[in-house]
C-alpha cells in the first residue's frame, strides 16, 4: 500500500476509533490479500466514503479482500449473505419483546449503522426486490435507515458497505441500475499462479512444494475449462483446493484428497469424468 494511503488510514482510525463493545467483532483474517494495485483502489475509495461493489468471478478473492478491509480499517464486521428469503427485516431487524414492550433486534445494517462498522453484503445479485429497496437511502446521500414504527437509525461516520457478486450464478439477476449507482465497482481479476502459490503457501505453511505446485496448476487448469465452458464453475473451488492440501499435509495420498475435496463434487457423470482426466494429468 502506498505510504499516502497508510497515512490516511492511521488518520481515520484516530478519528474514528473502534466502539469497545463490538470489539469481538473486529478479526484478524486468517489470509492476507494478494493484489497490491487493487487494495489501493479500494482503501482510496473507503476513505473518500464510498461504498464499494466487488465483483468477478469465482475464486477471485471478493470475499478475502472484503475481510482484509475492515481489519486494515480496523472495524467491526456484519456480514449479510443474500439468498431467496432474504428480506428486509433480515437486514434491519424484527420486532421483540422486551420486558413487555416492542423493540427493535437490530439486523446487521442496523447494527453496522450505529456503530459505525463495515458491513458485507455478500452475493447482493441475489437478493430480491423489496431487500434491495431498503439499501437505497442506506448507500445514498441520505444515510440513514427508515424503520417504520420506529425512530431513524443515521449512518455512523466510519459506517461503509462492501458488496460482492459472482457472474453467472443460478439464482442471480441483473443490479438494478439505482443500486448499481450507489457503489464504485471494482472488477476482480483472476488469480495468477503466483497470487495462487502465495495464497496457498500461506493457508497451508506446513505443505509441500510440489503439492503446492500441483494443486496451483491443477487450479488454473480447472478455470480454464470453465471459462472456456467445457465444465461448470463446480469444481473451480479454491476452499476444496485448500482443503485438499490440507489433507495431503496430514498424510492423505494428493489423488484422494483431490478427489473427495474437488472431484467429487461434480454430480454429473460426464463432467466428472472430465475433471478426473485435468486431474491425471497433474496428479499421477
Amino acid at each position: 500500500m502506498r505510504e499516502e494511503l497508510r497515512n490516511r488510514l492511521e488518520q481515520f482510525k484516530q478519528r474514528w476509533p473502534m466502539d469497545p463493545a463490538a470489539e469481538g467483532r473486529v478479526t484478524k483474517p486468517p489470509v492476507e490479500f494478494i493484489g497490491e494495485e487493487i487494495l489501493d483502489l479500494t482503501v482510496s475509495a473507503l476513505l473518500q466514503g464510498e461504498n464499494i461493489l466487488l465483483c468477478g468471478g469465482k475464486a477471485t478473492g471478493k470475499n478475502i479482500l472484503a475481510d482484509n478491509l475492515a481489519w486494515l480499517f480496523a472495524r467491526p464486521v456484519y456480514n449479510v449473505s443474500f439468498h431467496v428469503n432474504t428480506d428486509s427485516s433480515t437486514l434491519i431487524g424484527t420486532d421483540t419483546f422486551v420486558g413487555g414492550e416492542v423493540r427493535l433486534r437490530n439486523g446487521p445494517v442496523a447494527q453496522a449503522a450505529r456503530c459505525g462498522g463495515f458491513c458485507i453484503l455478500d452475493e447482493i445479485n441475489m437478493a430480491k426486490n423489496d431487500a434491495v429497496a431498503v439499501m437505497h437511502s442506506v448507500l445514498d446521500y441520505r444515510r440513514l435507515i427508515d424503520v417504520p414504527g420506529y425512530d431513524c437509525i443515521p449512518m455512523h461516520p466510519a459506517t461503509r458497505f462492501i458488496a460482492t457478486m459472482n457472474y453467472g450464478y443460478a439464482g442471480t439477476r441483473e443490479l438494478n441500475e439505482a443500486l448499481v449507482s450507489r457503489f464504485t465497482v471494482i472488477r476482480m481479476p483472476t488469480l495468477q499462479a503466483g497470487q495462487l502459490h502465495r495464497l496457498l503457501r500461506a493457508d497451508v505453511p506446513e505443505a509441500a512444494e510440489e503439492n503446492i505446485a500441483c494443486c496451483v496448476g491443477l487450479f488454473i487448469d480447472l478455470n480454464e475449462k470453465a471459462v472456456n465452458g467445457e465444465i461448470s464453475t463446480h469444481p473451480v473451488d479454491l476452499r476444496g483446493m485448500i482443503a485438499a492440501l490440507r489433507l495431503m499435509t496430514g498424510g492423505m495420498a494428493p489423488k484422494d484428497a483431490i478427489t473427495i475435496s474437488i472431484t467429487n463434487k461434480c454430480f454429473d457423470e460426464y463432467e466428472y469424468q472430465l475433471v478426473q482426466d485435468v486431474v491425471m494429468t497433474r496428479f499421477v
